[in-house]
């Protein structure tokens, strides 16, 4: 049971995944930010189908997903013009700590949240704020937002983590399509090669999101905190291998 829920709270953060397409840059044509270009792309169709199946159940805080989306979408433009020209590998060590710590914290605190957010003008403020954060790293690191949002929200905002991660769900579709739309512009995705992935995560997400309804709280926390304990080791040992192939002068493996 503990397995089947593990793959289930993986499938539903697919859209979340560090690289969706690493086979994207085993082709000595295509670039690692092409790779991350796709993954994103990737990511529409699939968070699209997580979205509705926590929408089913009411699990989306829409007025919440309203005041983040719109920094998203600006820091997904921001990002994916800084694409072109940033190093990202130090980035990706440090995201990897962050996610680390963030992990540590899920496992330690056991309460869940007490339900969807009071507004005040700090708590929205706040709030656009994680937005533009989580857009900006989606797009530069070719992670989900979800990855930022749904921490931030259990963790800062006392948002039950079912809840946030069905939020994180209707705000990272906006993002993906308008980090998709300027790779596209900049020839940074292959759009086959993203419909194709996120074709084939459709139903396997819509899925996966029902059956995360269903899972006991402190469950689906721990879960959680080691998906992203894995995602961190994975994006702290891309980051690595990029500065010492960087230095040595050698294409980084996938």
């Amino acid at each position: 049971m503990v397995g089947d829920t593990m793959a289930a709270d993986r499938a539903r953060l697919a859209s979340d995944d560090h690289r969706l397409l690493p086979e994207a840059r085993s082709g000595e044509s295509i670039l690692e930010q092409s790779a991350t270009g796709t993954s994103l792309t990737a990511i529409v169709p699939i968070s699209a189908a997580g979205v509705v199946g926590y929408a089913l159940s009411g699990e989306v805080d829409w007025v919440a997903a309203g005041l983040i989306a719109p920094g998203a979408v600006l820091g997904a433009l921001v990002g994916a013009r800084a694409l072109v020209r940033i190093d990202a590998s130090l980035l990706q060590i440090l995201f990897a700590v962050a996610m680390a710590v963030t992990a540590v914290r899920l496992l330690v605190d056991e309460a869940d949240g007490a339900g969807r957010l009071g507004l005040s003008p700090l708590v929205a403020l706040g709030l656009v704020l994680l937005g533009l954060a989580a857009g900006v790293l989606a797009a530069l690191l070719g992670v989900g937002g979800g990855i930022v949002v749904v921490p931030a929200l259990t963790l800062l905002f006392a948002s039950p983590l079912v809840l946030a991660k069905g939020t994180s769900l209707a705000i990272v579709l906006p993002t993906a399509i308008v980090s998709t739309v300027r790779n596209r512009k900049a020839g940074l995705t292959s759009l086959s090669a993203g419909q194709v992935v996120g074709g084939a995560g459709v139903v396997s997400a819509f899925l996966a999101s029902r059956l995360s309804l269903g899972l006991d709280a402190r469950l689906s926390s721990v879960l959680f905190a080691l998906l992203l304990a894995v995602m961190a080791v994975r994006m702290a040992r891309a980051g690595v291998a990029a500065r010492a192939a960087r230095t040595s002068g050698v294409a980084p493996e996938p």
